[in-house]
């Protein structure tokens, strides 16, 4: 059987886990999801979903990754050979997500960059729009490069791509062991300085404050689900991937409940620190919180350099914040692009730098179509389908599959039993059978209805319908057609040896 690469260190693997986890969304969309969904109150139904689905979704996954040891498409295949299609959709969700993010991180470099320079002014939004991104004037129309985002762009894929052509071990786990504790130090010295600006009080009021009636509010819950689910890296083959390269007597439950807390801790810290740094901000201006108040890009690129430019030695907290940015997105892009790359070099036979070669131009050409003057609003439309649709219907599909159809969560739960001090029980079934679908399921419909009611962002409907709604069905076509390619009869052997080897060890 095939030597497969593995972690130096359970903490490498950790650190990989949380480096994926910890993204871009940690620090602009929680701070906001829970501010607009009743504030302390939020954090109520938060728990409760980072229990029900957080957790036992990513318990599931370091299992099935950890069982079958394989990318996403072929662990899926060892489940049955009817299921090898889930991990080409993951993996389809995956490469397009991976093309766009770049793209974010590269701004982020420029920011840091500008950050030294003060190139923002006091008009940061039209410096956004107009002087940095050009942005083009009606969505759908490309309107040719942005130079200023080449470079930066070429910078986040040569340390991504030169990393993964290092390995899981020496490339991967290293990074990770760097680039965590450094995004956590440099966050917060941002937080210690955020709180101690006159007006933070005012903004952590705003951020804590509950606000108990939207506790019976189903759209309030639903926003906890959806914070979760995305935030955590599930359902696009991730956490699949990384627990495959676990030795083989890894304690895999533990390591989704330190993944799990260790990334609400994260989100926590950044919620502090933005609503702090808004509080300052609506001090100076005389106005409520509210009135300031965003998530996104608007908060991180106009309203932030806002901020900056009213603090004393603002270089240095302008290069902290967009190097936190850089680092907290590079961490995860890397294992989005880690995904694609195993998995192409298992189905097709290929070497792992042949691979990384291949993919990597693709990778690169396709993130180009975001770094044109239209690519913003590209961004804005496939960002959204991509997760909205196209990971919430895998996770749905890979939990039904799984727990349902197939029937085999049993054996996923004597896997872990056997692997972890910490026992997963009936809450854990219930929560994957039960609970995880039907949030999953109203996500879907919810979001469904919605967009045929009105088109996502304003946006005209030949706009969604050609970048929205066809690039993700896109997405499960191409995976249909991927999977009908036989895998070579190595992988058949190994695929039985594994079996048989945990079977041997008691584990069925």
């Amino acid at each position: 059987m095939e030597t497969r690469q593995q972690w130096g260190t359970r903490a490498g693997f950790i650190f990989a886990a949380v480096g994926s986890a910890v993204g871009l969304g940690n620090i602009w969309r929680f701070p906001y999801t829970a501010y607009e969904n009743g504030g302390g109150a939020f954090f109520l139904p938060y728990l409760f979903a980072l229990l029900t689905t957080g957790i036992s979704l990513l318990a599931f996954e370091f299992a099935l990754g950890h069982r079958h040891r394989g990318s996403a498409p072929l662990t899926f295949y060892r489940i049955s050979p009817r299921a090898e299609f889930i991990g080409w959709w993951q993996m389809c969700v995956t490469f397009i997500v991976s093309t766009y993010y770049a793209v974010i991180i590269a701004w982020s470099i420029s920011y840091t960059y500008f950050a030294i320079t003060g190139a923002w002014g006091k008009d940061t939004q039209s410096f956004l729009f107009k002087e940095y991104l050009h942005v083009a004037d009606k969505p759908g129309q490309f309107g040719g490069l942005v130079p200023e985002v080449l470079i930066p762009l070429a910078l986040v894929w040569i340390i991504v791509l030169g990393v993964a052509f290092k390995g899981v071990k020496k490339g991967i786990e290293v990074v990770n062991r760097i680039f965590i504790p450094l995004l956590v130090v440099m966050f917060l010295i941002i937080v210690v300085r955020a709180v101690t600006m006159e007006g933070a009080m005012q903004g952590l009021d705003a951020f804590f404050k509950p606000d108990w009636s939207r506790i019976f509010d189903g759209k309030v819950w639903l926003a906890a689900y959806g914070q979760i689910f995305f935030s955590l890296s599930l359902a696009f083959g991730i956490m699949i991937t990384y627990s495959s390269y676990l030795p083989k007597n890894s304690d895999t439950t533990n390591n989704a409940f330190i993944t799990g807390f260790a990334n609400s801790g994260f989100e926590l810290l950044a919620g502090i620190g933005v609503f702090a740094a808004l509080g300052f901000m609506a001090n100076n201006m005389g106005v409520p919180v509210d009135k300031v108040a965003s998530a996104g890009v608007g908060l991180a690129f106009v309203v932030f350099p806002q901020i900056i430019n009213e603090l004393p030695m603002s270089p240095l907290f302008g290069v902290l914040f967009f190097l936190s940015l850089t680092v907290a997105g590079i961490t995860s892009l890397i294992s989005l692009a880690e995904v694609c790359f195993a998995a192409v070099s298992e189905k097709f036979s290929l070497s792992r730098q042949k691979t990384i070669g291949i993919m990597g131009t693709l990778l690169v050409l396709v993130s180009l179509v975001f770094a044109t003057r239209g690519g913003l609003m590209f961004l804005d439309v496939v960002d959204y389908f991509a997760n909205n649709f196209g990971l919430i219907s895998i996770a749905l599909v890979e939990v039904v599959t799984i727990g349902l159809i197939l029937r085999r969560l049993p054996v996923y739960q004597n896997h872990a039993n056997f692997v972890s001090d910490i026992k997963l029980g009936t809450f854990w079934r219930v929560s994957l059978l039960v609970i995880t679908p039907l949030m999953l399921g109203y996500m879907l419909i919810d979001g469904t209805i919605q967009n045929i009611q009105k088109n996502y962002g304003d946006y005209p409907t030949e706009f969604v319908v050609t970048y929205g709604w066809s690039i993700a069905a896109a997405f499960l076509i191409v995976a249909l057609i991927i999977s009908l390619k036989k895998w070579n009869s190595q992988i058949h052997s190994d695929s039985a040896k594994l079996e048989k080897e945990w079977k041997d060890r008691g584990v069925s």
